[in-house]
């Protein structure tokens, strides 16, 4: 059982060890800070040499305590941490910050020194947060253990916090938290977890998804080290309906290779980690700025809000330039129902837009009751989520009282874009109103909000796609691996993953005979589970017409493969009739050093890498998701009818995706990988066909390109 993180998340008593009377160095602040906002807990300096610090005691030794305190904060250098841990274990302390940098973000020699500390926390089971990290604040408590002078130059925060800070960078975790507070949040919890080397990124999380005051995370990532808890955590903070926002970096190359000097991190592969963010509902963000305007809008918790969005403004041009700001952040503006417009147009002149955007024109201030009938009428809709407002500041405070009073009665999120300084932002703000100061900050923050609030819904109108989960469970005995491509398409025809007529030969008279009766130009490849890229050892052969082209492919695909590999174990040579389609794709599975298995959909055959046209998601998944994965290749107008070419069988399409991933899932424990390249998809009705297959056992290394064709 995993030790609880209260001691160091909610500690009632702490001992700063190397304790300073200087509120400017690293271990005088903190005291400083418990001092000065009045931490109701005991507080133990540790140095010889002060009797007082900060109005505290003074203890000379550890062992000094009077009583053992829940954490131990270390403002000591990094050679002596691991030892002093020791002490503090000894006397009956369950936790520990250290500041100490020095660790793995230095070298080898620092790498030794963060194992040996990481050995000692697995043999002990204290739980400690860093090295090399700025600390921790629970801010409903005052128990500052954080050296950041942000406290003290932030607006005073009073009340209950609700918004939790966690970082694996201390300087974002200032940053953030001087944002979140400029914006009025209230923050329960400052948390920079530094080097993670015992507890990570994942841990706090898991605590946070049960923290009764944490109903808002902004997290800055660098590296998930613990996948599968970090995939728990997330669905908790689903089934909550907690919020939780996250920038990654290491996005870039370059970006990667300043993650690693930074924190010794190791970024993982973008796209997984855009994937797992869009499958378990994580929103991903680009900047801190936007990332507190998400919190503010959170912050309102408005039961009714989406991506339909109403629009209104004082000016054409405005409503044109915010239709196309919120269309390109994935966002929709329905025109709205016929009624709807009969009743906006009563009151807003023929020049002015009714549709939506709704163009009242600067005329509408002048009659406030029917300010209030145009906000009622948008807010009663079902064409709509969400309504936004944009209008200089004097307008809006026109505006201000009917606003507040349509908000007061009906639920949905409306959202004030204040071209001016209006004077009744604060009121309207308490009344449940966002408001921005222009409209880019409005469009960044309401973009990833709103899609985020539209993926808690229940999936609708799928085209007869099955939403089901699909039954990974299903469990069927592997071939011995490393195997073959027919003991591969064996293994994946148990899962309904469909095969077209295959025939094996092993001399060139079953070549021909086979060829013969065929009696279609047919494909020859070589069968060996020890040639994964047959293309490349010369063994495929296409369009093979007749005996004698047969007798002779076969000879010729047998010589080139003995040359290329003169110790290949070899089966024989595979005979199919040539196959016809509407696209090739590309399916596999694989498991993720992070995230443990995940499903890759491709545009397929030899060009893959060439294109890198890819869609992931974590396993399982449904036909929906399957769906939804095609949809986001830049190849899926070739699925989808480009320039009067027959529609793909989707249908047939994401059921054998769904089959790949749970044929993957049944044989997790030895896969390393499942790859169907390419995947024929025919028009409409028609099926799809398993053109190729390769199963990869977990003992052998990944290749670039494992692609068999």
């Amino acid at each position: 059982m995993t030790p609880s993180l209260e001691p160091l998340l909610n500690p009632r008593s702490i001992a700063l060890i190397g304790a300073s009377d200087n509120a400017g160095r690293i271990g005088g602040m903190p005291l400083d800070l418990l001092s000065r906002f009045g931490f109701g807990g005991a507080v133990y300096p540790v140095n010889p040499k002060y009797a007082e610090v900060f109005g505290y005691r003074c203890y000379a030794q550890v062992e000094d305590l009077p009583a053992p305190p829940d954490l131990a904060v270390l403002a000591i250098g990094a050679r002596d941490v691991t030892a002093m841990l020791r002490r503090c274990h000894a006397v009956g302390i369950p936790a520990a910050v250290v500041y100490a940098a020095g660790f793995a973000e230095e070298g080898e020699a620092g790498a030794l020194l963060q194992e040996e500390l990481a050995r000692f926390c697995a043999e002990s089971g204290m739980q400690v947060a860093g090295p090399n990290c700025m600390g921790l604040a629970n801010l409903n408590t005052k128990a500052f253990t954080a050296f950041a002078a942000i406290f003290k130059t932030a607006s005073l925060q009073t009340g209950t916090g609700c918004v939790s800070v966690l970082t694996q960078s201390g300087n974002v975790c200032s940053a953030l938290y001087g944002l979140a507070r400029s914006r009025e949040l209230p923050v329960s919890h400052f948390i920079n977890t530094g080097n993670e080397a015992n507890v990570d990124f994942s841990g706090y999380l898991d605590y946070l998804a049960d923290d009764p005051h944490t109903e808002i995370v902004l997290g800055y990532v660098e590296q998930i080290r613990d996948g599968r808890r970090f995939i728990n955590a997330c669905r908790r903070f689903e089934d909550q309906g907690k919020v939780l926002v996250v920038l990654k970096a290491g996005v870039t190359e370059k970006g990667a290779v300043a993650v690693q000097s930074h924190t010794s991190a190791l970024a993982g592969d973008q796209r997984i980690y855009d994937a797992a963010f869009r499958d378990l509902n994580v929103i991903a963000a680009d900047d801190f700025a936007q990332m507190a305007d998400i919190a503010m809008l959170a912050r309102l918790r408005v039961r009714t809000a989406g991506v339909r969005i109403g629009v209104v403004t004082m000016s054409g041009a405005l409503g044109a330039i915010l239709t196309d700001r919120f269309i390109q952040a994935g966002l929709q503006l329905p025109d709205l129902p016929a009624d709807v417009q009969a009743r906006l147009r009563a009151g807003i002149p023929a020049y002015g837009m009714v549709g939506n955007p709704v163009d009242v024109t600067g005329n509408i201030v002048n009659d406030p009751q029917f300010v209030a009938q145009v906000l009622e009428a948008l807010a009663l809709t079902p064409a709509l989520d969400t309504v936004v407002i944009n209008a200089p500041g004097y307008m809006l405070d026109r505006m201000a009282q009917p606003l507040i009073d349509v908000v007061k009665k009906h639920p949905r999120l409306f959202v004030a874009i204040d071209t001016g300084q209006a004077d009744s932002r604060a009121r309207l703000r308490d009344a449940g109103v966002a408001v921005f100061d222009d409209l880019g900050q409005a469009v960044r923050a309401l973009g990833p909000y709103l899609t985020w609030q539209a993926r808690r819904r229940p999936a609708v109108g799928t085209g007869g796609i099955s939403c089901a989960v699909p039954a990974a469970s299903r469990k069927v005995a592997l071939p011995p691996l490393p195997c073959d491509e027919l003991q591969a398409r064996r293994y994946l025809q148990a899962f309904d993953v469909p095969d077209p007529d295959v025939h094996l030969a092993v001399s060139r008279e079953t070549a021909a005979s086979l060829a013969e009766r065929i009696g279609v130009p047919v494909a020859m490849k070589i069968v060996s589970a020890d040639l994964a890229h047959k293309t490349e050892a010369g063994g495929v052969v296409l369009n093979v017409q007749g005996a004698d082209q047969a007798a002779q492919a076969y000879e010729q695909i047998m010589e080139n493969c003995k040359e290329h590999q003169p110790d290949a174990r070899i089966t024989g040579v595979m005979i199919s009739p040539m196959q016809r389609g509407v696209a090739e794709l590309l399916v596999g599975a694989t498991n993720d050093a992070v995230f443990g298995p995940v499903l890759t959909v491709a545009l397929g055959g030899v060009m893959t890498e060439v294109y890198r046209d890819t869609a992931h998601a974590l396993l399982p998944v449904t036909q929906e998701q399957a769906l939804q994965l095609l949809r986001s290749l830049k190849a899926f107008v070739l699925l989808d009818g480009f320039r009067g070419r027959p529609k793909a069988d989707l249908q047939a399409a994401t059921k054998a995706i769904v089959a790949v991933g749970n044929a993957f899932l049944s044989g997790q424990s030895e896969l390393d990988q499942i790859e169907i390249n390419p995947l024929l998809v025919r028009e409409a009705g028609a099926g799809v066909a398993m053109l190729d297959a390769l199963l990869l056992p977990q003992a052998a290394e990944p290749e670039q390109n494992q692609s068999s064709w």
